[in-house]
């Protein structure tokens, strides 16, 4: 059975926040809030908890995760960021944007595409998230909250914890999220590429 912690969304109680990174770094699945939808994640090298996510949400070995990342600095570490797609990032983040980018050498070879070698990575703005990435020091392994045959994700912690105490090792309450994903953008050419429109308005570049 999973713990189940109530974190307030504006300022996170940090004893809380370090037992929830103890769980993380001790191998275990954890929802959360996101600044657009919840999400379920790990740490960044647990090949086992991503084989829990993925059995979780019926996904296929193909199937694309999200690093979420601390800041631009973050980011850079784990992907190849061009001059162009820099002054997009910094203009873009924090917030609902996730960003296609050539993964770098500190990315595990098994969330990377296996043609493009590209991997999804964001930068949230939302205390919750902040405070988990503060504390691990390191990106967090992720995915929205979508659950088999459904098209959007679990929103209210209470329907989390009824359907997936028996399946995850912690459901944080941050409250309430929204169903409308994050907006995908491709920086890997240099002209970049809006690949869905979703919660961040990036309208100043595409």
């Amino acid at each position: 059975m999973s713990q189940y912690f109530q974190i307030h969304p504006d300022n996170p109680q940090i004893r809380l926040i370090k037992q929830a990174i103890g769980i993380i770094e001790k191998g275990g699945v954890v929802i959360y809030p996101t600044d657009s939808t919840y999400a379920v994640g790990c740490h960044l090298g647990d090949k086992k908890a991503l084989d829990r996510i993925r059995q979780l949400r019926h996904l296929e070995q193909q199937h694309p995760f999200t690093l979420l990342c601390r800041d631009l600095s973050d980011l850079g570490t784990y992907a190849q960021v061009s001059n162009r797609a820099y002054r997009i990032l910094k203009a873009l983040t924090p917030g609902p944007f996730t960003f296609i980018l050539e993964g770098s050498r500190e990315v595990p070879r098994r969330l990377l595409d296996e043609k493009r070698k590209t991997i999804g990575l964001r930068v949230p703005k939302h205390p919750i998230v902040q405070a988990l990435l503060d504390e691990l020091g390191q990106p967090l392994m992720s995915t929205t909250l979508v659950m088999p045959g459904e098209d959007l994700p679990l929103w209210d912690p209470e329907d989390m914890r009824e359907a997936l105490e028996d399946h995850v090792d912690l459901i944080i309450d941050g409250g309430s999220c929204g169903l409308e994903p994050t907006t995908i953008i491709d920086l890997t050419s240099e002209i970049g590429t809006l690949l869905r429109q979703g919660l961040g308005d990036a309208s100043q570049f595409f």
